[in-house]
């Protein structure tokens, strides 16, 4: 085994056995409890509903002092509990607040020797992820960032793909990720030197370090291009060099479409594959020469049923109850991290 597997399997098996001092059996399928800290991220509602329903999961409640996050409590019915409650209750901690608190709250749940799933970005600074990892790794415990998009079967087919030489030599990646960010929600986002650069590209920006890994060399494009009286950086492009391949990664928070546009795609020397769009997911794949289980030519493939943040909470309540370890380890955190802040100009 290579240094870097079995420095893994070591971490692995550290936090699995971190996650039996809990209790919960290896070979059950034991309801983990879980609270949130915060609900006001974008994605916090549907993360706690999901919470409150699955079979996974024994809902804890959700601590969060603001009025904001206290309304969408009481909109999914979610119980609202204090920070002692939630860091004695739970197994597991789901850190759902505004960007600028994930560090911070993740922290002290890690410090109380809690699992953490905390929202992307997990930090604004390399110096507190470091710290996030390093109290992980103390506790023994797992820490399992939100990228929405790690367990997509688009995204995994593109990766198989690749990892399996059917597109050839990968030399070219491009993406988009946008949306239509309302006038309310920009002086938050305008809070970090990224801007939605950093809060919804590192989306896709996880994703071309998966495929490729570190790069060699990023430049970003950071444009506040919006006619808004802010200093929000809006329209963004990083591109990403690598030895034998270049990717790009297109953001912007001006979009004016029905719905968001965002697609991924990758281009080798057999061929290509296309996410477009990537919700709801429609793959295409052209090769050169059939290659794997695809045929010469261009193809759709046939994807399996897809629903957000699903297959993240099965996946840590399994690595919780002993039963297999995360799929992403805390060295890829780091590299992800510290790309996501070099792209947002922010290192």
């Amino acid at each position: 085994m290579r240094r870097r597997e079995f420095v893994r399997a070591n971490l692995a098996a550290g936090a699995l056995t971190g996650a039996m001092r809990h209790g919960i059996g290896e070979t059950t399928r034991e309801r983990v409890p879980i609270g949130f800290f915060g609900a006001t991220h974008s994605h916090a509602p549907d993360k706690i509903k999901l919470a409150m329903t699955s079979p996974d999961w024994e809902f804890v409640g959700v601590c969060d002092p603001t009025d904001v996050g206290r309304s969408v409590c009481r909109k999914l019915g979610a119980r609202i509990i204090d920070e002692s409650e939630l860091l004695s209750k739970s197994v597991v901690v789901a850190v759902e607040s505004e960007v600028r608190d994930h560090a911070r709250q993740a922290l002290l749940a890690l410090g109380a020797g809690k699992h953490v799933h905390v929202e992307k970005p997990p930090a604004s600074r390399l110096a507190d992820l470091d710290s996030m990892i390093a109290a992980a790794r103390a506790k023994r415990v797992f820490l399992q960032t939100g990228y929405m998009w790690r367990h997509h079967p688009g995204f995994l087919a593109i990766f198989e793909a690749v990892a399996q030489g059917w597109l050839g030599d990968p030399y070219m990646v491009n993406g988009l990720i946008g949306n239509s960010l309302a006038k309310e929600r920009r002086p938050d986002w305008a809070e970090f030197g990224g801007g939605s650069m950093f809060e919804l590209g590192s989306h896709l920006i996880d994703a071309v370090v998966r495929l490729l890994g570190k790069p060699s060399k990023v430049t970003p494009f950071l444009g506040h291009h919006g006619r808004f009286e802010d200093t929000l950086k809006d329209n963004n492009v990083a591109v990403f060099e690598y030895p034998r391949a270049t990717a790009l990664v297109v953001n912007t928070a001006l979009q004016a479409t029905s719905g968001p546009q965002r697609y991924f795609e990758v281009l080798g020397t057999n061929g290509l594959a296309r996410l477009r769009p990537i919700e709801p997911p429609t793959l295409e794949i052209d090769l050169a020469q059939a290659a794997g289980p695809y045929a010469k030519g261009l193809q759709r493939v046939d994807l399996p049923n897809y629903h957000r943040y699903v297959a993240d909470f099965a996946e840590l309540a399994a690595a919780v109850r002993g039963q297999r370890p995360l799929s992403t380890s805390l060295d890829h955190e780091r590299t992800v991290m510290e790309t996501l802040l070099q792209a947002s100009g922010m290192s």
